[in-house]
C-alpha cells in the first residue's frame, strides 16, 4: 500500500500481450487503485520481441486504461513486489497446468514476500485458447492477428516486423 492506496502487480513475460492479459490486467485494475502490467524476464524462455518491445507494445495494447503502468524489469517478481509496496501479484491461469505452476511461484515469492499476496484469477472462458505462444504461431504464418490483441498493439508488432526485415 502507497499513500493508503492499494498496489498490485501483474507479471508476465508478454511476448506478447494478448486479449487474455489485458483481461487479467483490467480485472486487477477494477479490484486495487494502482496496478502495474509488469514485462519480465524468464531466463527459460526464448523471445520473440525485446524487452523493450514488449514493454512498449502492451503499453499500446492497454492504453486508456489510467490506473494500470507499464513497466519492465529483468529481475526477481518478489523484489519488483518490494520496491514497488505491492499488496498483490496477480496472476491469471487457464487450466489445471497453469494454476499448479502460479501455484508454486506463489509459495516462492511468499517466502521471499509475504506482504505481496499472489491472487489467481481464472481466465474468461472465451479467452482460455488464447495464448502468446499461438499469437507468434499466427505471426511465423504471416496470418493476422486482430482477433489476439488490440489494433494499435498489432500494428506496433507489425512495424517492428517490417523494420527487422529491412536490416
Amino acid at each position: 500500500m502507497i499513500n493508503g492506496k492499494t498496489v498490485a502487480i501483474v507479471p508476465g513475460s508478454f511476448d506478447p500481450i494478448t486479449y487474455g492479459h489485458i483481461d487479467i490486467a483490467k480485472r486487477a485494475a477494477k479490484d486495487y487503485d494502482i496496478v502495474y502490467l509488469a514485462v519480465m524476464i524468464n531466463d527459460q524462455k526464448r523471445y520473440l520481441f525485446t524487452l523493450q518491445e514488449r514493454e512498449e507494445i502492451a503499453r499500446l495494447a492497454l492504453s486508456g486504461i489510467e490506473n494500470i503502468t507499464v513497466i519492465s524489469s529483468d529481475g526477481m517478481l518478489w523484489k519488483l513486489a518490494e520496491e514497488l509496496g505491492a499488496d498483490a501479484i496477480v496472476k491469471g491461469y487457464r487450466n489445471n497446468v497453469d494454476y499448479e505452476y502460479e501455484m508454486k511461484m506463489a509459495e516462492f515469492n511468499s517466502r521471499h514476500n509475504p506482504k505481496a499476496r499472489t491472487v489467481l484469477l481464472k481466465a474468461d472462458q472465451s479467452l482460455t485458447t488464447l495464448s502468446s505462444t499461438l499469437l507468434r504461431e499466427k505471426i511465423a504464418k504471416f496470418e493476422s492477428i486482430d482477433a489476439y490483441l488490440p489494433k494499435p498493439a498489432a500494428d506496433k508488432i507489425i512495424d517492428i516486423l517490417k523494420k527487422r526485415e529491412t536490416k
